[in-house]
């Protein structure tokens, strides 16, 4: 148990820590950090060494941004090899659709739950 704790810990902290570096170091937008972390994932899927990762560190990995790559891209994977081509359109949604159902749910009671305050 404490060593999965701490592998998640490990992998975790070393891809916050990139976050951190390219927002301390270039000139990307956070948006663009944000994006590129989710394009990561896709592409070191693709390439199959996300899987080992995240297998290796559990939540650690799957967590973050790079995560959410990870699931679109094994979702888009299985659905195109269920599916043919369509599943290049359903398969990330439906692989991620728990996570962004979370996302957009959570958005909304913080939104009924404060209020706006303005800023002038």
């Amino acid at each position: 148990m404490f060593t999965e704790l701490l592998k998640a810990f490990i992998v975790g902290g070393i891809i916050c820590a990139i976050g951190q570096v390219l927002i301390d170091y270039t000139k990307l937008t956070p948006a663009r950090i944000l994006t590129g972390f989710v394009v990561a994932g896709v592409i070191l899927s693709a390439i199959g060494l996300y899987k080992p990762l995240a297998d290796f560190a559990g939540a650690g990995a799957s967590v973050p941004l790079t995560g959410f790559g990870h699931i679109l891209a094994e979702g888009v994977r299985k659905a195109v090899d269920k599916d043919g081509f369509l599943g290049v359109f359903t398969g990330g949604l439906t692989a991620s659709a728990a996570g962004i159902t979370t996302a957009l749910l959570a958005g909304l009671g913080a939104s009924l739950a404060f209020k706006q305050k303005d800023k002038a």
